[in-house]
């Protein structure tokens, strides 16, 4: 991975990190506000805490590829250390729809006039499950280049002995 495309990735991942802090800010300072509006139309509360979690979920998720950038970088990527961070990207994700749903369900009484509204967005939930089981088959993928690296690996030992 070239120098270019690391800082590139890392200047996108500091500014979105950034962004999602100042979001969750922002949403802590509503919180404290409390302001809801007072017919009750929209539960705001609900929202606001779903988005500091959702902000959450990609932080998380922000800080596995920091993680798994520098070991690329360092040539140390397929190791059994670059799983953790994997898995964490899986858990943001599989977090992220979780929070998905939530805002699904917090909007469907509002929207009993058109259920086609509630229908999309749990059509959206389960397409970011399925980024997640992509992101799971690319991890079977580094598994099964770990375990030829750690072969490869021992075949040279044994080679070396020999010679």
């Amino acid at each position: 991975m070239g120098t270019l495309a690391v800082r590139a990735l890392r200047a996108v991942l500091v500014v979105v990190f950034a962004g999602t802090v100042f979001v969750q800010a922002g949403m802590v300072w509503a919180l404290a506000g409390g302001k809801d509006p007072e017919d009750g139309s929209l539960p705001l509360t609900s929202l606001r805490v779903i988005t500091i979690l959702g902000m959450a979920c990609a932080q998380v998720a922000l800080v596995c590829v920091w993680r798994l950038v520098t070991m690329v970088r360092r040539a140390t990527v397929f190791s059994h250390d670059a799983f953790r961070y994997v898995n964490g990207v899986i858990g943001a994700i599989v977090g992220a729809a979780l929070v998905w749903f939530a805002v699904t369900a917090v909007n469907a009484p509002g929207q009993r006039d058109d259920p086609g509204v509630t229908v999309i967005m749990a059509g959206i939930g389960v397409a970011v499950l399925g980024v997640a089981l992509i992101v799971l088959v690319l991890r079977m993928l580094l598994a099964q280049a770990v375990a030829r690296d750690v072969e490869a690996a021992r075949m040279q030992a044994e080679l070396d002995e020999v010679i």
